[in-house]
Protein backbone atom coordinates (compact mmCIF):
# COMPACT_ATOMS: atom_id res chain seq x y z
CA UNK A 1 0.00 0.00 0.00
CA UNK A 2 1.30 3.45 -0.93
CA UNK A 3 1.29 5.99 1.89
CA UNK A 4 0.66 9.68 1.37
CA UNK A 5 2.86 12.46 2.68
CA UNK A 6 2.34 16.22 2.45
CA UNK A 7 5.03 18.82 3.03
CA UNK A 8 3.32 21.94 4.38
CA UNK A 9 4.32 25.59 4.25
CA UNK A 10 7.05 25.11 1.67
CA UNK A 11 6.83 28.84 0.95
CA UNK A 12 9.85 28.92 -1.35
CA UNK A 13 9.07 25.62 -3.14
CA UNK A 14 12.48 24.22 -2.21
CA UNK A 15 11.76 21.12 -0.13
CA UNK A 16 12.32 18.69 -2.99
CA UNK A 17 15.64 20.29 -3.93
CA UNK A 18 17.00 20.24 -0.37
CA UNK A 19 16.94 16.47 0.16
CA UNK A 20 16.71 13.18 -1.75
CA UNK A 21 13.07 12.21 -1.39
CA UNK A 22 13.41 9.45 -4.01
CA UNK A 23 14.40 6.98 -1.28
CA UNK A 24 10.70 6.99 -0.36
CA UNK A 25 9.36 6.34 -3.85
CA UNK A 26 8.56 2.65 -3.28
CA UNK A 27 6.42 3.33 -0.24
CA UNK A 28 5.37 6.98 -0.06
CA UNK A 29 3.82 9.45 -2.46
CA UNK A 30 5.02 12.93 -1.48
CA UNK A 31 3.47 16.27 -2.43
CA UNK A 32 4.07 19.79 -1.18
CA UNK A 33 2.05 22.92 -0.49
CA UNK A 34 3.55 26.38 -0.65
CA UNK A 35 0.50 28.33 0.53
CA UNK A 36 -0.54 29.07 4.09
CA UNK A 37 -3.86 27.45 4.94
CA UNK A 38 -6.17 30.12 6.31
CA UNK A 39 -8.40 27.79 8.32
CA UNK A 40 -8.39 24.36 9.93
CA UNK A 41 -11.11 23.23 7.52
CA UNK A 42 -8.98 24.19 4.53
CA UNK A 43 -5.97 22.36 5.97
CA UNK A 44 -7.90 19.19 6.80
CA UNK A 45 -9.54 19.08 3.37
CA UNK A 46 -6.08 19.24 1.74
CA UNK A 47 -4.30 16.59 3.82
CA UNK A 48 -6.97 14.30 5.26
CA UNK A 49 -5.68 11.39 3.17
CA UNK A 50 -2.13 11.68 4.55
CA UNK A 51 -0.52 9.25 6.94
CA UNK A 52 2.58 11.48 7.12
CA UNK A 53 2.95 15.25 7.37
CA UNK A 54 6.15 17.28 7.28
CA UNK A 55 5.68 20.74 8.75
CA UNK A 56 7.82 23.84 9.18
CA UNK A 57 8.04 24.80 12.82
CA UNK A 58 5.41 27.19 14.08
CA UNK A 59 3.82 28.00 10.76
CA UNK A 60 0.68 25.82 10.61
CA UNK A 61 -0.74 25.00 14.05
CA UNK A 62 -1.73 21.50 15.12
CA UNK A 63 -3.87 21.78 18.25
CA UNK A 64 -5.86 18.82 19.59
CA UNK A 65 -9.01 19.52 17.56
CA UNK A 66 -7.07 19.50 14.28
CA UNK A 67 -5.17 16.31 15.15
CA UNK A 68 -8.43 14.57 16.10
CA UNK A 69 -9.85 15.27 12.65
CA UNK A 70 -6.82 13.85 10.82
CA UNK A 71 -7.82 10.23 11.24
CA UNK A 72 -5.20 8.88 8.81
CA UNK A 73 -2.23 10.65 10.39
CA UNK A 74 0.44 8.37 11.86
CA UNK A 75 3.65 10.45 11.67
CA UNK A 76 4.07 14.19 12.12
CA UNK A 77 7.57 15.51 11.37
CA UNK A 78 8.44 19.05 12.40
CA UNK A 79 11.59 20.91 11.54
CA UNK A 80 13.59 21.59 14.68
CA UNK A 81 13.38 19.81 18.00
CA UNK A 82 10.75 22.09 19.51
CA UNK A 83 7.41 23.23 18.11
CA UNK A 84 4.97 25.07 20.35
CA UNK A 85 2.31 24.82 17.63
CA UNK A 86 1.84 21.07 18.18
CA UNK A 87 -0.26 19.66 21.01
CA UNK A 88 2.15 16.84 21.82
CA UNK A 89 -0.04 15.35 24.51
CA UNK A 90 -2.98 15.07 22.13
CA UNK A 91 -0.75 13.59 19.42
CA UNK A 92 0.51 10.87 21.74
CA UNK A 93 -3.00 10.07 22.97
CA UNK A 94 -4.09 9.66 19.35
CA UNK A 95 -1.16 7.36 18.56
CA UNK A 96 0.58 9.89 16.32
CA UNK A 97 4.38 9.75 16.40
CA UNK A 98 5.98 13.20 16.40
CA UNK A 99 9.60 13.55 15.28
CA UNK A 100 11.89 16.54 14.90
CA UNK A 101 15.03 17.40 12.97
CA UNK A 102 18.39 18.93 13.64
CA UNK A 103 19.48 22.36 12.51
CA UNK A 104 22.72 23.78 11.22
CA UNK A 105 24.50 27.07 10.92
CA UNK A 106 24.01 30.37 12.68
CA UNK A 107 21.05 31.72 10.72
CA UNK A 108 19.11 33.29 13.65
CA UNK A 109 22.23 35.05 14.95
CA UNK A 110 23.09 36.34 11.50
CA UNK A 111 19.60 37.74 10.91
CA UNK A 112 19.58 39.39 14.32
CA UNK A 113 22.73 41.30 13.41
CA UNK A 114 21.30 42.12 10.00
CA UNK A 115 18.35 43.78 11.74
CA UNK A 116 20.58 45.60 14.23
CA UNK A 117 22.85 46.97 11.52
CA UNK A 118 20.00 47.59 9.13
CA UNK A 119 17.97 49.72 11.53
CA UNK A 120 20.85 51.60 13.16
CA UNK A 121 22.41 52.49 9.78
CA UNK A 122 19.06 53.17 8.04
CA UNK A 123 19.95 50.71 5.29
CA UNK A 124 16.46 50.36 3.80
CA UNK A 125 15.81 54.10 3.72
CA UNK A 126 19.17 54.84 2.12
CA UNK A 127 18.83 52.00 -0.38
CA UNK A 128 15.38 53.22 -1.42
CA UNK A 129 16.74 56.74 -1.88
CA UNK A 130 19.65 55.38 -3.90
CA UNK A 131 17.34 53.45 -6.24
CA UNK A 132 14.85 56.28 -6.62
CA UNK A 133 17.41 59.00 -7.21
CA UNK A 134 16.50 60.87 -4.03
CA UNK A 135 18.88 62.63 -1.66
CA UNK A 136 22.44 61.33 -1.66
CA UNK A 137 22.89 60.67 2.07
CA UNK A 138 19.93 61.76 4.18
CA UNK A 139 20.45 59.95 7.48
CA UNK A 140 23.05 59.71 10.21
CA UNK A 141 23.69 56.19 11.38
CA UNK A 142 24.17 55.05 14.95
CA UNK A 143 27.69 53.75 15.58
CA UNK A 144 27.79 50.58 17.68
CA UNK A 145 31.39 50.85 18.89
CA UNK A 146 31.36 51.69 22.60
CA UNK A 147 27.61 51.11 22.89
CA UNK A 148 25.99 48.51 25.16
CA UNK A 149 24.20 45.41 23.92
CA UNK A 150 21.70 43.98 26.40
CA UNK A 151 20.97 40.29 25.92
CA UNK A 152 17.83 38.87 27.49
CA UNK A 153 18.88 35.23 27.49
CA UNK A 154 22.37 33.82 27.21
CA UNK A 155 21.90 30.45 25.56
CA UNK A 156 23.54 29.30 22.34
CA UNK A 157 22.33 32.26 20.30
CA UNK A 158 22.87 34.74 23.12
CA UNK A 159 26.49 33.66 23.49
CA UNK A 160 27.07 33.99 19.75
CA UNK A 161 25.52 37.46 19.87
CA UNK A 162 27.90 38.42 22.68
CA UNK A 163 30.97 37.24 20.78
CA UNK A 164 30.09 39.32 17.74
CA UNK A 165 29.24 42.38 19.84
CA UNK A 166 32.58 42.18 21.62
CA UNK A 167 34.39 41.95 18.28
CA UNK A 168 32.63 45.19 17.31
CA UNK A 169 33.81 46.95 20.45
CA UNK A 170 30.51 46.84 22.31
CA UNK A 171 29.98 46.21 26.00
CA UNK A 172 27.60 43.35 26.73
CA UNK A 173 25.10 42.98 29.56
CA UNK A 174 23.05 39.82 29.98
CA UNK A 175 20.10 38.79 32.11
CA UNK A 176 17.67 35.91 32.39
CA UNK A 177 15.77 34.55 35.40
CA UNK A 178 18.29 31.75 36.00
CA UNK A 179 21.50 33.29 34.69
CA UNK A 180 24.36 33.18 37.17
CA UNK A 181 27.40 35.43 37.44
CA UNK A 182 29.62 32.42 36.75
CA UNK A 183 27.88 31.59 33.45
CA UNK A 184 27.95 35.22 32.40
CA UNK A 185 31.66 35.46 33.22
CA UNK A 186 32.41 32.36 31.15
CA UNK A 187 30.76 34.07 28.19
CA UNK A 188 32.78 37.21 28.83
CA UNK A 189 29.73 39.35 29.61
CA UNK A 190 28.49 41.29 32.61
CA UNK A 191 25.49 39.97 34.52
CA UNK A 192 22.85 42.66 34.98
CA UNK A 193 21.48 42.69 38.51
CA UNK A 194 17.92 42.85 37.16
CA UNK A 195 15.96 43.04 33.93
CA UNK A 196 15.25 46.71 34.61
CA UNK A 197 18.97 47.47 35.02
CA UNK A 198 19.67 45.84 31.65
CA UNK A 199 16.89 47.83 30.00
CA UNK A 200 18.05 51.13 31.51
CA UNK A 201 21.67 50.70 30.46
CA UNK A 202 21.41 49.10 27.01
CA UNK A 203 21.53 50.86 23.66
CA UNK A 204 20.39 47.69 21.88
CA UNK A 205 18.13 45.18 23.65
CA UNK A 206 17.99 41.76 21.96
CA UNK A 207 15.65 39.02 23.16
CA UNK A 208 16.77 35.36 23.09
CA UNK A 209 14.50 33.41 25.44
CA UNK A 210 12.26 30.37 25.21
CA UNK A 211 8.58 31.33 25.36
CA UNK A 212 6.71 29.83 28.32
CA UNK A 213 3.94 30.89 30.64
CA UNK A 214 6.53 32.49 32.91
CA UNK A 215 8.24 34.44 30.12
CA UNK A 216 5.15 35.51 28.15
CA UNK A 217 5.07 39.32 27.92
CA UNK A 218 8.35 39.50 29.79
CA UNK A 219 8.64 42.93 28.23
CA UNK A 220 5.44 44.85 28.81
CA UNK A 221 4.57 48.54 29.08
CA UNK A 222 6.42 49.02 32.37
CA UNK A 223 9.57 47.31 31.08
CA UNK A 224 9.60 49.19 27.78
CA UNK A 225 9.37 52.46 29.69
CA UNK A 226 12.70 51.57 31.31
CA UNK A 227 14.51 51.65 27.96
CA UNK A 228 16.40 54.68 26.73
CA UNK A 229 14.48 56.77 24.16
CA UNK A 230 17.53 56.27 21.90
CA UNK A 231 17.55 52.47 22.33
CA UNK A 232 16.42 49.81 19.87
CA UNK A 233 14.52 46.60 20.64
CA UNK A 234 15.34 43.50 18.59
CA UNK A 235 13.18 40.37 18.70
CA UNK A 236 14.01 37.39 16.49
CA UNK A 237 13.08 34.87 19.17
CA UNK A 238 9.36 34.64 20.02
CA UNK A 239 6.75 37.36 19.61
CA UNK A 240 5.00 36.45 22.86
CA UNK A 241 8.04 37.48 24.90
CA UNK A 242 7.06 41.10 24.19
CA UNK A 243 3.63 42.66 24.68
CA UNK A 244 3.05 43.59 21.04
CA UNK A 245 0.50 46.34 21.75
CA UNK A 246 2.75 47.95 24.35
CA UNK A 247 5.62 47.80 21.87
CA UNK A 248 3.52 49.42 19.14
CA UNK A 249 2.59 52.25 21.50
CA UNK A 250 6.24 52.76 22.50
CA UNK A 251 7.21 52.94 18.82
CA UNK A 252 4.39 55.33 17.95
CA UNK A 253 5.19 57.59 20.88
CA UNK A 254 8.95 57.35 20.23
CA UNK A 255 9.69 56.34 23.80
CA UNK A 256 12.11 53.90 22.14
CA UNK A 257 14.00 54.68 18.94
CA UNK A 258 12.88 51.68 16.95
CA UNK A 259 12.54 47.93 16.65
CA UNK A 260 13.95 45.16 14.49
CA UNK A 261 11.44 42.31 14.31
CA UNK A 262 11.24 38.85 12.78
CA UNK A 263 8.38 37.39 14.88
CA UNK A 264 4.77 38.48 15.32
CA UNK A 265 1.70 37.53 17.32
CA UNK A 266 -0.09 36.57 14.11
CA UNK A 267 1.75 35.09 11.15
CA UNK A 268 1.52 35.87 8.32
CA UNK A 269 0.97 39.40 9.61
CA UNK A 270 -2.27 40.95 8.26
CA UNK A 271 -1.70 43.37 5.40
CA UNK A 272 -3.33 46.24 7.31
CA UNK A 273 -1.37 45.72 10.52
CA UNK A 274 0.13 48.87 12.02
CA UNK A 275 3.60 47.30 12.26
CA UNK A 276 3.74 47.36 8.45
CA UNK A 277 3.46 51.15 8.50
CA UNK A 278 5.72 52.39 11.31
CA UNK A 279 8.84 54.13 9.93
CA UNK A 280 10.96 53.14 12.95
CA UNK A 281 10.41 49.41 12.41
CA UNK A 282 12.63 47.15 10.32
CA UNK A 283 10.87 43.82 9.95
CA UNK A 284 11.31 40.50 8.16
CA UNK A 285 8.70 37.70 7.77
CA UNK A 286 10.07 35.19 10.33
CA UNK A 287 13.11 34.21 8.29
CA UNK A 288 15.56 33.85 11.17
CA UNK A 289 15.98 30.13 10.51
CA UNK A 290 15.49 30.33 6.73
CA UNK A 291 18.91 29.62 5.23
CA UNK A 292 20.27 27.05 2.80
CA UNK A 293 22.30 25.06 5.33
CA UNK A 294 19.46 24.98 7.84
CA UNK A 295 16.89 23.93 5.24
CA UNK A 296 19.12 21.15 3.94
CA UNK A 297 19.44 19.74 7.44
CA UNK A 298 15.72 20.16 8.09
CA UNK A 299 14.59 18.26 5.02
CA UNK A 300 17.34 15.65 4.99
CA UNK A 301 16.49 14.78 8.58
CA UNK A 302 12.79 14.78 7.71
CA UNK A 303 13.41 12.14 5.04
CA UNK A 304 15.45 10.14 7.55
CA UNK A 305 12.64 10.44 10.12
CA UNK A 306 10.21 8.94 7.62
CA UNK A 307 12.57 6.13 6.62
CA UNK A 308 13.24 5.20 10.24
CA UNK A 309 9.55 5.34 11.13
CA UNK A 310 8.67 3.01 8.27
CA UNK A 311 11.31 0.59 9.57
CA UNK A 312 9.72 0.66 13.00
CA UNK A 313 12.59 2.55 14.65
CA UNK A 314 11.54 6.20 14.90
CA UNK A 315 14.27 8.71 15.73
CA UNK A 316 14.32 12.22 17.19
CA UNK A 317 10.93 11.70 18.84
CA UNK A 318 9.38 14.68 20.62
CA UNK A 319 7.62 14.02 23.91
Amino acid sequence: MTLHCAILDDYQNVAFSMADWSVLDDQVEVRNYNQYFQSADELIHAVQDCEILVIMRERTKFPADVLQRLSSLKLLVTTGMRNASIDLQAAHQLGITVCGTGGKGAAPTELTWALILGITRHVVQENNAFRQGDAWQSTIGIGLYGKTLGLIGLGKIGKAMATIAQAMGMSVLAWSPNLTAERAQKAGVTLATSLHELLRQSDIVSVHMVLSETTRHLLGKQELEQMKPTAYLINTSRSGLVDQQAMVEALQQHTIAGAGLDVFDEEPLPLDHVLRTLPNVLATPHIGYVSDDNYQTFYQDAVDDIVQFLQGTPVRELR
